[in-house]
């Protein structure tokens, strides 16, 4: 594929995204000014790998002329040299392509993580847990920061459904697959004969919405307080700290009572409600886009069966990749690298052969 027009348009984007921020005022807006600079952070390192690959084919060319030297020695050295160029500019090829490739604004962003208990009575609301520990021990492993939002325990210590952030770097990337169908086949603890069960629970990964890209506006929203329930000890039960936020336009209602106050309560709450309206809004911009084309990867829609997860033969089956790992008890420990860094190659290759069509 010949970039060479297209490098041509990013030096020079390159060059007015430079005055643009040699000038302060860009910085009075700051969404404007995060955005331009993450682009010109983008197209820098673009044009750096650019240079690094005309290097190198510079480097063959001059290695295939001296290959046919008349000193013998000079001439085996550069021939020794040409399989690696070759690599090298192959893997720099590559590089560039995905530079080229339209970046998700979302991929940077900390996360909304949803899980919820699916079919399976007790036995999912206790995987729904598990699930909810295994992201908990990847986040630790990883570096990155779990802030409990909300959450509704169910018998048998299993959860009905718990919301969570986690912050840190690139977490959205990291988390966006997991979006979808998890079924688990197991014996239940409850079940005296040793039969084999399957159960789900359903998550939903959310990039976190800022007030800058969506704004709540006081008269579409309605504020209640009343008095917290369910289990969670005296602090939940003695005060009125529970908060419920319906957003009159869409009908969505978002409900928090973790925290032992209301205004923490109303500050997690709507940072759910940003995170599903902006959801919400970048679906229906994905449908209008790409509407023609399914990817690999699939959807990440709650109704979609993405993994199942066999605790007899100790395996994990990604469907959307047709992936199996013989590793369900470390995975379950946190131990998720090696899944997320497959979904993320086959997400990538297919939007590479995607650009080579339009292209």
């Amino acid at each position: 594929m010949d970039f060479n027009s297209l490098i041509q348009r990013k030096r020079e984007r390159f060059e007015q995204l430079e005055r643009e921020i040699a000038d302060t005022s860009l910085f009075e807006n700051r969404k404007r000014a995060s955005e331009i600079m993450r682009e010109h952070a983008g197209v820098k390192q673009l044009l750096s790998l650019w240079d690094e690959l005309q290097t190198a084919r510079r480097q063959l060319d001059d290695n295939r002329e001296l290959a046919g030297a008349a000193d013998a020695d000079l001439a085996q050295m550069a021939q020794e040299e040409i399989p690696e160029l070759e690599k090298r500019i192959a893997q720099l090829e590559r590089d560039v392509q995905i530079a080229l490739l339209p970046p998700d604004e979302n991929e940077e962003r900390d996360a909304i993580v949803e899980i919820r208990a699916g079919t399976g009575g007790s036995e999912a609301a206790i995987f729904a847990a598990d699930l909810y520990r295994m992201y908990n021990r990847y986040a630790e492993a990883a570096g990155l920061k779990v802030e409990d939002l909300e959450s509704s325990p169910s018998e048998l210590g299993g959860l009905k459904e718990v919301i969570f952030k986690v912050s840190g770097e690139n977490v959205f990337r990291k988390l966006r697959f997991e979006s979808g169908v998890h079924r688990v086949q197991r014996v239940p603890a409850t079940e005296a004969q040793g039969r084999i069960h399957t159960s789900t629970a359903t998550v939903a990964v959310l990039p976190e919405a800022e007030e800058i890209d969506l704004e709540l506006k006081p008269e579409d929203l309605r504020i209640e307080v009343c008095r917290a329930g369910g289990p969670g000890g005296q602090g939940v039960n003695t005060t009125d700290s529970a908060v419920q936020v319906l957003h009159i336009p869409t009908g969505r209602i978002v409900r928090c009572q973790d925290g032992r106050s209301q205004q923490k309560n109303k500050e997690k709450a709507l940072t759910i409600m940003r995170a599903r309206l902006l959801e919400d809004k970048k679906r229906e911009e994905e449908a209008k886009y790409s509407a023609n084309r399914k990817s690999q990867i699939g959807s990440g829609g709650r109704e979609e069966k993405i993994r199942t997860y066999n605790y007899a033969q100790n395996r994990i089956t990604d469907h959307r990749i047709g992936l199996t790992l013989y590793n369900l008890d470390r995975a379950m420990e946190g131990d998720l690298d090696e899944l997320i860094s497959a979904l993320r190659a086959a997400d990538l290759q297919e939007r590479l052969k995607a650009s080579a069509v339009a292209a």
